[in-house]
């Protein structure tokens, strides 16, 4: 049987130490600045070892291709676990934390805006189509969505065939970064403008009635369906698999959401499903 390995990386402050710990919950062997020095070693070690069969790497943008190569030239089950944040919000975190930069640390950087564009230049041949690579954006997650992001991610790798998660968000909140595929439902009629509908969400049956039976978004699903119904039997064929669908409104609590919960209902008994609502705090199940 091939040895599991996983490779970490992605912006530093983005969660690289929470996967680790996630990962660990999960039974992997992890490992974090493992020296490059002794990369040529690496290969006996992983084949010889029979105590570790799940190994995670940690590696930072200097040595992402130095390992990814290695490890890519090795009879092994390869992921690439990326996590990413918009730079507004990397700089919020380590302004808050007040720890020192990588980039900086390596004298590669003299601003905290310049580390992060620096750090940033050393991915930019990073596949992100690459159907190993599982990317995730960490920048409206909190420590313990991301270790319920990467555990439920990492459970769909043991299922046989296609695995979506549905994900609902909020435009004026930024589009996910890990999103595969993109509906925009801001077309559709708001609740948001309903007085007694506005202070609740797509996971209440009164908002999820008025979107769904509404006209337009009766003959809206018609339409995506024949449409996700032949992308999603295309992707599988591909034996791609993973798939972020993310369904985006203005907001992120009414429409969105209530689009996100049909279309996890019509699919959750063809493929391994996930649904999780970005904007109003819930996490994926």
């Amino acid at each position: 049987m091939k040895k599991n390995i996983v490779l970490i990386t992605g912006m530093s402050g983005a969660g690289k130490t929470s996967s680790v710990n996630a990962l660990e919950d999960m039974g992997y062997y992890c490992i974090e600045n493992y020296p490059k020095e002794l990369l040529s070693e690496l290969k006996d070690l992983i084949y010889e070892s029979d105590t570790y069969e799940k190994i995670a790497f940690s590696v930072s943008a200097i040595n992402y291709s130095l390992f990814y190569n290695a490890f890519k030239k090795m009879d092994i089950h390869l992921r690439v676990l990326f996590l990413d944040a918009q730079d507004d919000e990397l700089l919020l975190r380590y302004r808050f934390t007040r720890r020192l930069h990588p980039m900086m640390a390596f004298h590669l950087a003299d601003t905290l805006e310049k580390a992060i564009e620096r750090e940033r230049s050393y991915f930019q041949q990073v596949d992100l189509e690459d159907e190993n690579l599982i990317r995730i954006d960490t920048t409206k997650m909190t420590t313990s969505e991301l270790g319920n992001r990467i555990r439920n991610r990492f459970k769909m790798d043991d299922k046989v065939g296609l695995a979506i998660t549905f994900q609902s968000f909020g435009f004026k909140k930024g589009v996910p970064l890990d999103a595969d595929m993109i509906l925009d439902v801001r077309f559709l009629p708001n609740p948001f403008y309903i007085q007694e509908l506005k202070p609740k969400t797509g996971n209440d049956l009164e908002v999820y009635q008025f979107v769904m039976e509404n006209e337009h978004t009766i003959s809206f699903c018609e339409k995506l369906k024949t449409w996700l119904d032949l992308v999603l039997k295309e992707y599988d064929k591909q034996n791609r698999s993973q798939l972020v669908v993310a369904i985006g409104c203005t907001g992120g609590q009414h429409r969105s959401v209530s689009i996100c919960n049909w279309l996890y209902d019509i699919y959750k008994n063809q493929y391994y499903c996930l649904k999780s609502h970005r904007d109003i705090g819930v996490n994926e199940i």
